[in-house]
């Protein structure tokens, strides 16, 4: 992790999106494995090969992680020995945590010398999963390595970990003890593992990087082979000296594309590559909040408890409980995950004061059924957010038949006043209800929304849910195939088309070595989508493009997303009015230029979660 800022929440206007959206991969072949020493086997790539594999604002392979909503971040390894705090020879105190082999300058043989006596006997797999059950928590991502590159498993590539380079009982292995327990109690289970690394003589020279490359890739197979973990959650992949850090977009493709060739089910965060929209399966914003739906990719927000991502033992600066189930809620409404953090103490114990609020935060999911704010919920979309709280809404934006929206008033009115919501699209709200009381609840139309005036007090004080029953136009489902797509082999439309077929839906990450098909070379082609949209929903819609190198859409004739100058990855946006169930000229146009590949085409409204733009409302010429 970067170093964790002491401040508290921020939240990000550069994040904003307008629903949900969806930075996934529908059709494709396998992954590619750069590294066959590592022992994957090699699936076709190159030309004609399509990296996405599904959209993963929808895809199944992704449906969990998606309703879980909240997971536990657990920054745990030889740095923890220390508890934040390096006496140099000349008596003076350096204080860090996760970073305090760098920040405080200590000597790689120091900081073996010490590693060598970590002996966390304390730590209790069962006690960690139940402070994560407890709390409501459905996932639990642990580092196996950090930045110092120390192994907290046994692993074969090196000693530089746990079992061989410790005073810790050889016969334990505390991720298998915590895969145990997570699997025992229906808690999913994923690994954290840093690209950067502080330790291996090997990393920082250019000459000697694909000697590490190659232990790096052995310690995964090791992971996923040996523990079977639902997510690999990536770091260290910026620019960086000291040592110096040379990670490149192609080292990130290729890592990828060899970890899900190990397991196809594999979840992974755009750390893997350099923090991209087109990286991963999910972006990571740290220690804040985005201010609306993040456009391109799924995401998930990592927080400290307190002011580090270790073990401190001066740092008393925690969160309140409130303050955390706020931002949970905030998370929530936004279409967000929120991966809240423990640092376990040299013996492997989390704090009482992490387990306590943990466990408040749990104790308010449970109350009333005010997880439902929180659990599978997502952007509502219908309303602005208040100012008095957070709203999200219960279930798929396009599932049919009345929903429900739940409004977490973190700011109860004053006796007979109403809260006020401001609709984004027509809509009706059929019934409301306080989870957990009985008061009656009045809902007006007023002015360029509702007014909800709940009669009695609040039912808690961080935050109240008054449950809505809406209903809004049912979805106008389409029937169709998907577009006409017409390929050249160069970068220009010149001459006639390499390729004519059907594509089922705009969703591709050709990468470094792919091509829209095998007979056209990877680095210059061009491919243009024709035929008609047909939108569910009467409602003004959001079209973007995740591309590299250049992106246009029409719509009906209109040009709504003009990026016709190369780029690297990057998300475009336009907007158009439509109506439901009518059919709409679109014409796509891609153009790639050397270099990366990538093209995707989604959409989102008020009604309509983000998503790629799916085969049934896609109509060839």
């Amino acid at each position: 992790m970067h170093r964790a800022s002491r401040n508290r929440l921020r939240t990000v206007g550069v994040l904003l999106g307008a629903g949900l959206l969806a930075a996934s991969l529908p059709s494709g072949s396998g992954a590619a494995e750069p590294s066959p020493s590592a022992g994957a086997k090699r699936p076709l790539s190159g030309p004609g090969t399509n990296y996405a594999v599904d959209d993963a604002f929808t895809s199944d392979r992704t449906e969990a992680w998606r309703q879980d909503r909240f997971g536990m971040f657990i920054h745990f390894g030889a740095y923890s020995n220390l508890e934040g705090e390096y006496t140099r020879p000349d008596g003076t105190v350096c204080q860090d945590a996760e970073w305090i082999m760098r920040q405080c300058d200590i000597p790689k043989k120091e900081y073996e010398k010490q590693a060598a006596t970590f002996d966390p006997a304390g730590f209790d797999a069962r006690k960690v999963v139940k402070a994560a059950k407890d709390a409501g928590q459905r996932y639990i991502v642990i580092t196996s390595k950090h930045h110092d590159g120390y192994a907290m498993w046994p692993t074969r590539a090196n000693n530089w970990n746990l079992r061989d380079h410790s005073s810790f009982d050889k016969r334990r292995d505390i991720l298998r003890e915590l895969k145990t327990e997570a699997d025992r109690a229906g808690i999913k289970l994923g690994f954290y593992y840093s690209i950067w690394d502080w330790h291996d003589p090997d990393f920082a020279d250019p000459a000697t990087f694909p000697q590490y490359k190659k232990r790096m890739y052995a310690q995964l197979k090791e992971l996923v082979d040996d523990y079977d973990p639902a997510l690999l959650w990536f770091d260290g992949e910026w620019d960086a000296d000291n040592p110096v850090n040379r990670w490149s977009p192609k080292d990130g493709a290729e890592l990828e594309t060899y970890v899900k060739g190990l397991k196809p089910s594999l979840l992974v965060n755009n750390r893997v590559g350099k923090r991209r929209v087109s990286d991963g399966d999910f972006g990571t914003p740290e220690q804040e909040i985005p201010d609306g739906p993040v456009d391109g990719q799924p995401w998930e927000s990592c927080m400290t408890l307190n002011g580090h991502w270790g073990y401190a033992r001066y740092d008393h600066e925690w969160k309140s409980p409130a303050e955390l189930i706020r931002n949970l809620l905030s998370t929530a409404g936004r279409s967000g995950n929120y991966l809240l953090n423990v640092g376990p103490d040299s013996k492997g114990r989390i704090p009482h004061e992490s387990v306590s609020r943990l466990r408040a935060v749990g104790d308010w999911l449970r109350s009333n059924g005010q997880g439902r704010a929180v659990y599978g919920a997502g952007y509502s979309g219908l309303v602005e957010k208040p100012e008095w709280g957070e709203i999200s809404r219960e279930g798929s934006v396009s599932r049919e038949g009345p929903k429900k929206l739940h409004a977490a008033v973190t700011d109860w009115p004053e006796d007979g006043k109403p809260l006020h919501l401001k609709a984004r699209t027509p809509f009706e709200i059929r019934g409301a209800r306080v989870l957990g009381s009985d008061q009656k609840v009045k809902v007006t139309p007023s002015g360029d929304g509702f007014d909800i005036t709940p009669s009695g007090a609040p039912v808690n004080d961080t935050a109240t849910v008054i449950e809505l029953s809406v209903t809004s136009p049912a979805p106008r489902h389409g029937s169709g195939g998907g577009l006409k797509a017409r390929i050249w082999d160069n970068d220009a439309f010149a001459g006639r088309p390499a390729v004519t077929r059907t594509d089922p839906s705009v969703n591709y990450a050709w990468r470094f070595d792919g091509s829209p098909a095998p007979s056209v070379p990877a680095g210059r082609f061009s491919t243009r989508w024709t035929g008609s949209l047909q939108p569910r929903y009467t409602d003004t819609y959001s079209f973007t493009t995740v591309s590299d190198d250049t992106a246009k859409v029409w719509i009906d004739g209109k040009l709504v997303i003009d990026s016709g100058e190369p780029h690297d990855p990057r998300v475009d946006k336009g907007t158009i009015a439509l109506k439901a169930g009518q059919k709409y000229a679109i014409k796509v146009e891609h153009r790639q230029q050397g270099g990366e590949a990538h093209m995707k085409l989604l959409w989102s409204s008020p009604n309509q979660q983000q998503e790629i733009v799916p085969r049934s409302q896609l109509y060839k010429d």
